[in-house]
């Protein structure tokens, strides 16, 4: 035949490979997981650092990267949520301590990176050094302006830093003997954006904003305009300029308060954080936070991964839904109740369910590399939640520790018995997880392990995204949003793989090998 015919000849034979529909065909395959299939390559015409990862996490919330941290207590806490927050996805605070703990967690995240600081900290002049110092230790920061009342709205006299007090011995001097008088400072309704060419043209490291009669309205931080430097895919709330954080609650009556301080403290997202969502107490919890909260704040409901479970959270008022049971690294939910999906399966089913009512869904739970967040993204996921892929960097909480040579941190599941012994009831948000307050006898759900020490994450996530995009320019996508569309009109294709087919794709005929995954 003529070569010139080629394409017509393709037209006439049909694409290759399956259709999504196709791979998921639960009366011919049963449940897939990731590794049992692959997607097929497709046509490139964009380089790889073009490809834009833009998604949503719920109807209200974008990122510019499709990541969230799992909320576990060996996985999210304060570092790890500003730090995944800064490299555009989210953190997700776990709840497996008291509401204090972690209303204080979402305050420091807030007060970590912002625009126009509205409600910044602010001392007297009677005030002592060592108030500073405790500020100091607390939040991370010793820039505080003073005013005379001691609160925002009085009357600004000066402003103490670092430099100011790094010296004095005297813990009890006030900072009236310390502070410095002549302070710059601009008008209210400066725009952020002349704000930030003052700091630059003064060298202050704080620009406190006055009204007419020189009274504190606000204060803008030379940190921030670094952060904004090093960090242009940061997620931030689009009217405050913080950076965005999520956080776990339960659904006992205890979680309404618990949710109310972190309202307060400037939730953006609450994750219902429930081993099996479709419950009554699901359902009345996300009624209860949208007739409170309204917009105030977004809903991120589950588990689920069926059709079923799915309607009853969205009929709610769902934003958003998290779809796995069972299919995490140290989750043995499948194995001992014998209930659960195959992830594979269940985050095809629901995303296309919930995507005819504008939900977007979270796939959580056997993300092992990039492959795995391709393939999940793929099957409808519009983020991905990750736990041990997480565990042991840097930024996740925990004391790093030896065995045999090897740098490890300690990582347990949710429901693993060392998690749910960790606190009391009224504070156990792993034994709220599995329903499991009351319960004699704790049944476990998950594992104690532990993970070699990965480095920061501030490395790992961008590895991830410059693999996500190489993967999605293969696949001949050039935005993830389009990768839905694609998929759904067969544009993407998929394949199945027998276990000889795995192990081909795998390492594989070598004696020894170094796997090294990035520099």
């Amino acid at each position: 035949m003529d070569p010139k015919l080629a394409l017509q000849e393709l037209e006439k034979m049909g694409a290759d490979g399956l259709t999504a529909h196709e791979l998921i065909d639960l009366k011919v395959t049963g449940g897939l997981t990731y590794n049992d299939f692959l997607i097929l390559p497709g046509y490139i015409n964009f380089p790889a650092d073009q490809v834009s990862l833009e998604t949503k996490v719920t109807r209200n919330i974008a990122l510019k990267a499709p990541f969230l941290s799992s909320p576990m207590d060996t996985v999210t806490e304060t570092s790890m949520a500003i730090t995944m927050a800064l490299l555009g996805g989210i953190g997700i605070l776990h709840n497996n301590c008291t509401a204090d703990e972690q209303a204080a967690m979402v305050r420091k995240v807030k007060k970590f990176e912002n625009g126009f600081i509205t409600d910044p900290v602010v001392l007297s002049a009677q005030h002592k050094i060592r108030d500073v110092l405790e500020i100091k230790r607390k939040l991370g920061f010793a820039g505080i302006p003073i005013t005379d009342s001691g609160k925002v709205g009085g009357k600004l006299v000066g402003i103490v830093t670092n430099r100011d007090i790094g010296f004095c011995e005297d813990g009890e001097a006030e900072l009236s003997t310390v502070m410095t008088t002549k302070v710059v400072t601009a008008e209210h309704g400066v725009t952020l954006q002349e704000a930030n060419r003052i700091l630059r043209e003064s060298k202050k490291g704080k620009l406190p904003i006055v009204d007419s009669e020189g009274n504190l309205v606000s204060l803008v931080a030379r940190s921030d305009l670094l952060k904004n430097r090093d960090y242009p895919w940061a997620s931030k709330h689009p009217q405050t300029k913080q950076l965005l954080v999520g956080a776990a609650i339960g659904t006992r009556p205890a979680d309404r308060e618990r949710l109310a301080k972190l309202v307060d403290a400037g939730l953006d997202l609450v994750v219902i954080d429930s081993s099996q969502g479709n419950s009554s107490f699901q359902v009345d919890i996300i009624k209860h936070i949208k007739s409170t909260y309204g917009n105030r704040v977004d809903v991120l409901a589950g588990n689920v991964v069926t059709r079923d479970q799915a309607a009853n959270l969205i009929a709610a008022g769902a934003d958003g839904l998290r779809i796995g049971m069972g299919s995490g690294s140290i989750c043995i939910t499948q194995e001992v109740m014998a209930v659960g999906r195959p992830q594979g399966t269940g985050v095809y089913q629901v995303s296309q369910f919930a995507r005819k009512f504008g939900v977007p869904t979270v796939a959580d739970g056997g993300i092992g590399n990039i492959g795995h967040i391709a393939k999940a993204l793929s099957l409808g996921a519009s983020c991905v939640m990750m736990g041990g892929l997480l565990a042991g960097t840097t930024e996740s909480p925990g004391e790093y520790f030896f065995l045999d040579g090897k740098r490890l941190k300690k990582y347990r599941g949710m429901g693993s018995l060392d998690a749910m012994e960790k606190n009391d009831s009224d504070n156990s948000g792993s034994q709220a997880r599995y329903f499991s307050e009351s319960d004699t006898v704790k049944v476990a759900q998950g594992v104690t392990g532990a993970v070699v020490d990965k480095g920061s994450i501030k490395q790992f996530v961008p590895y991830l995204i410059t693999g996500l995009q190489h993967s999605l320019q293969d696949m001949g996508v050039p935005h993830l949003s389009q990768l839905w569309e694609m998929v759904d009109d067969g544009r993407v294709r998929f394949e199945r793989r027998s276990a000889a087919a795995q192990i081909e794709g795998g390492v594989h005929g070598l004696f020894s090998f170094e796997k090294r995954l990035y520099k």
